[in-house]
């Protein structure tokens, strides 16, 4: 299980480690002294982990990956020495009410820091909403989006530090001092990057061919109206966040957890420099199937699948990430036990998989898929 990286010798005396030269020279080398030491016995400790995502699913395992990190890997004060880092979507993000309102970096915020409501999986825990009932008396606000008293002081203190210059890394920090998620949260990019989607037919006051905001398709519609694209607006100015690439180049692994594939980590992917990032780190790139049983964990991920042309399954994901070898992303994917037929067939495409419990129902089975994950990524570096 878990544990410093300890690899018995499995190399011939003198064998050479092999000689790599790339654009990410440094990084290269840095993972070739480290998996040498680990072939030649030595104790490696994991140092680095990076992980990109969306909103309650992967928020719920980056909570499950720090327990279990803080038992293999204890920093003597309840948490971990490790440095985790959380890259988070930022499309879904949206200004309402005058209020700049960020909900995939709030919900793994309050996730990490305790302040979930965990009934909902977003927003705060005994929340009321007295000031949205106000603003819909004044006809103002979206009735099928409305914001808690709680979670509105975090919109206020974020907008108000925006308007007074703040980037949105520094407006995200400055919230972190509060609600300490004992990770490095990062905005995908500081640039604002809002999820569009086109619709395929008329939807109430919305004409076929519309453009209507991502949550509008996702709350108001439950992703029931059909869409044709989705458009991520302000993309082609957005530039990745400080620390971004840094945090996913100088990783010992990456994760891409169960989150949405199409709008919240491939959000991330389209911003200009992750993916490369992503093919060219050191890192082992490791994934965990949002879809069990052909069914999304959660959500609607399956409509949105189906926009792009993916099948709603483990395999598929596995096959629209790609593998790395082939220039995909992908080093390994987890798959939930009842999809183990798929594990050939993704091997066969140059996917090395396992299959394991996927389902996040606590903390401690959640602590145990991301012991599989990282499991996985160390079997991955030893074949690489």
């Amino acid at each position: 299980m878990l544990g410093p990286i300890v690899r018995k010798n499995r190399v011939r005396e003198n064998q050479a480690t092999p000689a790599r030269t790339t654009k990410s020279g440094e990084r290269m080398r840095r993972f070739w002294r480290t998996r040498a030491a680990c072939l030649t016995g030595a104790v490696t400790e994991l140092q680095r982990v990076t992980v990109l995502t969306g909103g309650v699913g992967g928020a719920r395992f980056t909570r499950g990956l720090l327990a279990r990190l803080g038992e293999a890997y204890p920093d003597g004060d309840g948490g971990t020495r490790v440095a985790v880092t959380v890259v988070v979507n930022t499309g879904d993000d949206m200004t309402l009410n005058g209020l700049r309102v960020c909900p995939d970096l709030d919900t793994v915020m309050y996730t990490l820091g305790g302040g979930i409501s965990e009934e909902q999986g977003w927003g705060r825990d005994e929340e009321t909403k007295r000031v949205s009932g106000e603003i819909a008396a004044y006809g103002r606000g979206w009735d099928w989006f409305t914001l808690g008293d709680l979670d509105l002081g975090t919109h206020i203190v974020r907008t108000e530090l925006l308007r007074d210059g703040a980037t949105l890394s520094e407006a995200t920090e400055f919230l972190c001092r509060r609600w300490r998620p004992a990770a490095r949260l990062l905005p995908m990019s500081d640039q604002p990057v809002e999820t569009h989607v086109r619709l395929a037919g008329a939807a109430d006051e919305h004409p076929a061919g519309s453009l209507i905001h991502f949550e509008e398709w996702w709350v108001r519609y439950r992703a029931g109206a059909a869409a044709s694209e989705f458009v991520q607006v302000g993309l082609e100015s957005a530039v990745p966040a400080p620390g971004v690439l840094e945090a996913i180049r100088d990783a010992d692994v990456v994760i891409l957890p169960p989150s949405n594939p199409v709008v919240s980590v491939g959000t991330i992917l389209a911003v200009p420099g992750v993916r490369a990032a992503l093919r060219e780190t050191s890192a082992r790139v490791v994934g965990v199937s949002p879809i069990i049983g052909g069914s999304a964990v959660r959500g609607m991920a399956d409509a949105c699948l189906a926009t792009i042309g993916v099948d709603t399954s483990a395999q598929a994901v596995a096959l629209h990430y790609g593998a790395r070898a082939s220039g995909g992303l992908l080093d390994g994917w987890l798959v939930d036990e009842v999809d183990a037929p798929a594990v050939p067939t993704l091997a066969a495409a140059g996917i090395p998989a396992r299959a394991v419990p996927l389902w996040m129902r606590d903390v401690a089975t959640t602590a145990r898929m991301a012991s599989d994950a990282l499991d996985l990524a160390f079997a991955a570096g030893e074949r690489a």
